[in-house]
């Protein structure tokens, strides 16, 4: 991979993504986009990924792992009052030196699989919709599904105003979210009917083992304390509930039409993903919607989603053999606020 194109990544990473996230991140972005052989070392990383992320990822793993050093002292995750973030860079260039081999192997073997719990703040509402449309229960097909987290949504509780609750009002998931704008979605009293809970990836993350586990808490960015609290209690969710998901290893749009033929035709099918085809290559992207299309010539099914051609949520539907095209939500990557847009297009 180019260095030149990966400074880029770095710089937009810093600028797009970190700025008033993680000050941390950021810092050391804006100086490896500067620094020849971290790039080099990041050209190791598997096509496809998002290097930034696998980079932090991978150092940070190492970090949780137990790996003693200095760069330590500068992570909020693993310290009560980490030192001054701005003189970060040169311990971090340091430990990568030193532990270059095995950062290497992490960049090439490696996915990054973020199962970021707060998404489903605009999930809920989104298949809430899908519900009162459909009117019959959901079979959920998730694409990337990681170690299947967001299948659980309708399991986790949440607020959108002080003031009231929705979802599993028992539920120890416990998910805030902001609703930006004046269109407020219906959200839904009563939980929908699901029928089928299907996830699959390339990788499936077992939270029973401690490597996956460990993995996944350490694409949590150092900073943010709320999303490891909200990832080890959707993780226990999981584990309470895991007799109810299917979880499957394999490429997603190859195993769609085999799992959708075996779902019942009482059941509405929703395929969804998010933060998920920003990894796809375009005629991985072209292949799914054809294979939605060709299911929705037969059946009944709605394909919600982001990161396809922009960052926004959008819907896609087929039933009764018209297709609709909205627009659901312009969405803050980490789920902490959405802006509910749902505008609509209707052809035959």
């Amino acid at each position: 991979m180019d260095i030149n194109q990966l400074s880029k990544r770095f710089i937009i990473f810093a600028n797009v993504e970190c700025a008033g996230r993680s000050v941390l991140y950021e810092t050391l972005s804006k100086e490896i986009a500067k620094d020849e052989a971290l790039l080099t070392l990041c050209s190791h990383a598997r096509a496809g990924q998002p290097v930034p992320n696998l980079l932090f990822g991978a150092v940070h793993y190492l970090l949780l792992s137990g790996e003693k050093d200095v760069l330590a002292d500068y992570y909020p995750s693993l310290v009560a009052q980490p030192k001054r973030t701005k003189e970060a860079f040169i311990p971090f260039k340091t430990f990568c030196e030193n532990h270059k081999e095995q950062i290497q192997t992490l960049l090439q073997t490696k996915l990054v699989q973020t199962n970021e719990v707060r998404r489903c703040s605009y999930l809920y509402p989104s298949f809430s919709a899908i519900y009162e449309k459909a009117k019959r229960p959901l079979a959920l097909i998730e694409i990337g599904t990681s170690a299947g987290l967001q299948l659980l949504w309708d399991y986790y509780r949440y607020s959108y105003e002080e003031t009231e609750e929705f979802g599993n009002l028992n539920s120890p998931v416990h998910i805030h979210s902001q609703v930006k704008g004046e269109n407020v979605p219906a959200l839904l009293k009563d939980r929908p009917q699901i029928e089928a809970r299907y996830g699959i990836d390339l990788h499936i993350n077992d939270l029973t083992n401690e490597d996956d586990y460990l993995w996944l808490k350490a694409l949590i960015w150092p900073e943010q304390h709320t999303r490891r609290a909200l990832f080890d209690a959707a993780a226990m969710c999981v584990a309470e509930n895991k007799e109810s998901l299917h979880l499957i290893e394999g490429d997603g749009v190859e195993l769609l039409p085999s799992i959708v033929a075996d779902i019942s035709d009482d059941a509405a099918i929703c395929v969804f993903h998010t933060h998920v085809a920003n990894q796809m290559p375009q005629e991985v992207k072209q292949r799914l919607q054809v294979t939605i299309k060709e299911i929705g010539q037969r059946r009944d099914i709605y394909h919600l989603y982001n990161n396809m051609s922009d960052g926004d949520l959008h819907l896609d539907s087929y039933q009764n053999g018209t297709f609709q095209s909205e627009r659901v939500a312009e969405t803050d990557g980490h789920g902490e606020w959405f802006s509910w847009k749902r505008s609509s297009k209707v052809t035959s």
